[in-house]
């Protein structure tokens, strides 16, 4: 899917509260973890796939870093205790 895509499914899924397409394209280009990218056209594709994981471990070492990254309810192990 398109990176316009992927941060959309990243909002809509809860995995984080927001999400620019370009945030995916700087992540594509600035970490070596990011899932494999694909142009086709003008456009950079990624698998889904491998790529939800990629977002879901993204948005919780975020979230732990700063409470406004967190997607709505969720908490931190020591906000917990």
């Amino acid at each position: 899917m398109t990176f316009r895509e992927a941060a959309r499914r990243v909002v809509q899924e809860g995995i984080a509260p927001s999400m620019s397409h370009q945030r995916v394209s700087q992540l594509a280009r600035d970490d070596k973890d990011f899932p494999p990218v694909q142009k086709i056209g003008r456009s950079s594709v990624v698998d889904w796939v491998v790529a939800k994981p990629y977002f879901v471990a993204h948005a919780h070492r975020a979230a732990a870093r700063d409470s406004r990254r967190r997607a709505h309810g969720e908490s931190t192990d020591n906000e917990r205790s």
